[in-house]
């Protein structure tokens, strides 16, 4: 073999040992970059499960509320036992001595008064019955002169379900129990016999579903409300029906919530139960709706039409969090995304009792200066980051939203963040944890109209027993499509007894 022969063939070794390096090297940064993504999924789910679950920015985080002192710093809370509601009924136990007696000269003694202390006292649920008693009248005169005596009956008031044993106070008192507190209905059941009151769980549960069907006409007219607004938020929540036709049991189906704005003054929140999560059920529900839908983003409601997107900075904040959860150090990229947003809520907390034109204008002169310079930030970032990791998914996700997270700027009747629908969708997801699921399509449809009228009632801050027992007491007496605008929650002035 010559020289330059040997020579090429030493040349093409090289290379082929040059091309092996590079292929390890690559390797190796793929596995260091696995490794570390590793790593932060663990350390991020220790921290969800062992850590705080909390969306409050943690300690170290820059805070500019917390490098001043604040101009009127808060009062201590008084300490000391609460008073009692001065609403409660009080009954008064007086205590005396008979013929009292001074200790120092054996003198009889006089009142002077009186030391007062109050204590608390609760009965269980009260179960009693009302017995109607129809008078009838009969003619005499007819009875003494033709041969056929007429005789009527003093009428009864219309009930909420014909031929039932439940009045209006007690369909109020079980679906207040179920779908406001959480109270599944067997429980019920037991808690009604340790009452005295032998009653089944299915008889309770078709209360329900037809005092569900009873209250509808007035969800129908909040749906009516609602798609007149500007604005409004919507977000979804999984729920499982087991006998659902064309459906496997373990399947998922979804409960739909839509309300209007944080800032409205007669809120409404409405539940939907829909068999999927598709584009076609908001759409449909939303039909006539025309202005800003807030929401996490889901694609289904990109779909909508006459509709325009504002995104929830809440969604975006967790990404950050689960950053910064993962991430080695202290500081780091996601320390300063979450600084930028933590801003942007200081300003929101101003926000929050102006008008929504002095909103526009504070979130103009405030926000925007900050949100052009977290873009600037962002765009500088990205290309810097591994697109896999928490900080690089993060970073991609507001900027895939940027324009629908901006758009609370400009409208002062859209809140920064969803949170307010998300917290009407909780009491939902904490009831599901002690029913896990519902058995029929009925039941999830009645389910929808309940927790709707439940969640109505908290937004306007109204007992929802009253309310229940109100509705259940006055639309059994209206005619089919007749006006029910005195039923709505902001109508009504309750006479509690």
């Amino acid at each position: 073999m010559s020289n330059t022969e040997e020579i090429e063939k030493l040349k093409q070794q090289l290379t082929a040992l040059e091309q092996q390096v590079q292929s390890l090297t690559e390797d190796k940064i793929e596995l260091q970059s696995q490794l570390q993504h590793v790593l932060a999924q663990l350390k991020l789910s220790r921290s969800k499960r062992f850590g705080k679950q909390s969306e409050k920015a943690p300690k170290g985080t820059f805070n500019e509320a917390e490098q001043s002192k604040p101009k009127n710093p808060p009062k201590h809370h008084n300490k000391g036992r609460k008073a009692l509601p001065e609403h409660l009924e009080r009954e008064e136990v007086i205590y005396e001595i008979e013929k009292p007696v001074c200790q120092c000269c054996g003198e009889g003694m006089q009142a002077c008064g009186s030391e007062e202390s109050e204590q608390l006292k609760i009965i269980p649920a009260k179960i009693s019955v009302i017995k109607h008693k129809r008078t009838k009248y009969v003619c005499r005169h007819c009875e003494q002169t033709n041969t056929k005596t007429s005789i009527i009956t003093a009428p009864k008031p219309a009930q909420p379900i014909p031929q039932s044993i439940a009045s209006a106070e007690a369909l109020a008192a079980v679906v207040t129990a179920k779908y406001c507190d959480a109270l599944p209905l067997y429980r019920q059941a037991e808690i009604l016999k340790r009452g005295g009151l032998d009653i089944s769980r299915s008889t309770l549960a078709n209360w329900c579903i037809k005092s569900a069907n009873l209250a509808k006409p007035v969800v129908d007219l909040f749906r009516r409300h609602l798609i007149a607004q500007s604005s409004l938020c919507a977000d979804e929540t999984r729920v499982q029906v087991l006998a659902e036709p064309g459906k496997a049991a373990s399947t998922n189906s979804y409960m739909w919530v839509y309300r209007n704005s944080e800032y409205s003054e007669q809120p409404v929140v409405i539940y939907d139960y829909q068999p999927g999560r598709g584009h076609q059920y908001p759409e449909a529900f939303l039909k006539g709706f025309s202005g800003h839908l807030l929401c996490d983003g889901y694609a289904a409601y990109g779909c909508l039409e006459n509709v325009t997107l504002a995104c929830c900075w809440a969604h975006v904040r967790r990404y950050y969090t689960d950053a910064l959860k993962a991430q080695p150090k202290k500081t780091g990229r996601a320390t300063v995304a979450l600084s930028y947003i933590q801003k942007l809520y200081a300003i929101e907390q101003q926000a929050r009792k102006l008008s929504p034109e002095k909103r526009v204008a504070l979130r103009q002169e405030k926000a925007k200066p900050i949100l052009e310079k977290f873009k600037r930030w962002l765009d500088e970032a990205q290309p810097l980051v591994t697109p896999k990791n928490y900080i690089g998914k993060a970073i991609s996700y507001t900027l895939n939203r940027w324009d629908e997270l901006c758009q609370y700027l400009e409208h002062g009747d859209l809140g920064i963040d969803n949170n307010v629908t998300e917290r009407d969708i909780r009491p939902f997801t904490t009831g599901r944890k002690n029913w896990m699921f519902s058995q029929s399509v009925n039941g999830a449809n009645a389910s929808a109209v309940l927790y709707s009228l439940v969640m109505t009632c908290r937004a306007n801050d109204i007992n929802p027993y009253y309310y229940f027992q109100h509705l259940f007491e006055e639309l059994p007496k209206r005619e089919k499509g007749s006006d029910l605008t005195d039923l709505l929650p902001w109508n009504i002035e309750f006479e509690v007894e």
